[in-house]
């Protein structure tokens, strides 16, 4: 890293320009640029579970930004996630991004940390041997889903309270269920307009996208039980009860053996972009 770099408090950065600067690093990204509008900004954080606090900017000598890497703890794993790391292309191959990893990773251990876990894009072949070169190792895979969901007979299914399906995934991470953040309370609670469903052992949230007709998002897809029998029923069920319903996606963010088996035997199609869940122990 240049002599110049110095690594600051995230919090230390006016939200102006750190926003400024997660906009310049995510413009090329694999899936797209990613453009959020600065109202859009606070809730993004939220969503990630970021603390700014325990996250960091590298600056230059002027005290711009150059790159980030914004810490989201979860505390009842004993875990700090990587939320999200990027450099402006100018500052790539400065050794800003390797900088800022490692003092992640040195700071998680100083606070007591039994692990690390980051969320990447499998195809971004860049940033996935940065992180295997710092002891980073794929637990699973995290997969994007889209299709039908065929209709079927009736079950007893309930819709939850939003309080009440964040206590469900409370109570199935309590019982050592992994899931990422994104599909905990952590990453669900500022959700707005959320909808949510239970049968069994499997509970169903998301919501209508208002930008396109017909298409049910979804949130989180969860069944405590490896057969995900209860998931299946439950998905037909609302397909049936809803048949407005016509498509259904999943951003990449489910684990085949919690929900993404149950998805692909009811025919959806996986999409070809998919993230690696990654694990560093000590």
């Amino acid at each position: 890293m240049s002599p110049s770099v110095t690594l600051i408090c995230a919090d230390a950065v006016p939200a102006a320009s750190l926003h400024e600067a997660f906009t310049a690093a995510f413009a090329d990204y694999l899936i797209g640029p990613f453009v959020l509008p600065p109202e859009a900004w606070p809730g993004f954080l939220a969503r990630q579970g970021i603390d700014l606090a325990l996250s960091r900017v590298a600056v230059d000598g002027q005290g711009r930004p150059l790159a980030f890497a914004f810490t989201a703890p979860r505390p009842a794993r004993s875990s700090w996630r990587l939320g999200t790391m990027g450099a402006l292309p100018a500052a790539r191959g400065s050794g800003a991004a390797p900088a800022l990893l490692a003092d992640f990773l040195a700071r998680a251990r100083a606070a007591g940390c039994e692990q690390t876990e980051l969320e990447v894009f499998a195809q971004n072949e860049r940033a996935r041997r940065l992180y295997e070169r710092h002891g980073f190792e794929t637990r699973d895979l995290l997969q994007g889903w889209a299709g039908t969901v065929p209709p079927g007979p009736g079950v007893g299914w309930r819709e939850l309270a939003w309080n009440e399906a964040l206590a469900w995934l409370d109570a199935a991470e309590a019982e050592g269920l992994a899931l990422p953040l994104q599909q905990t309370r952590l990453g669900l609670a500022s959700a707005q307009g959320q909808r949510a469903f239970a049968w069994g052992g499997a509970l169903v949230t998301g919501a209508p996208r208002p930008d396109d007709d017909g298409c049910f998002q979804l949130s989180a897809v969860v069944d405590r039980d490896p057969s995900q029998a209860d998931l299946r029923a439950l998905l037909q069920a609302l397909a049936a009860a809803h048949p407005g319903w016509r498509h259904w996606r999943m951003p990449q963010l489910l684990r085949p053996s919690v929900g993404g088996e149950a998805l692909a035997s009811l025919g959806l199609g996986a999409e070809p972009l998919h993230q690696l869940w990654m694990r560093r122990v000590g």
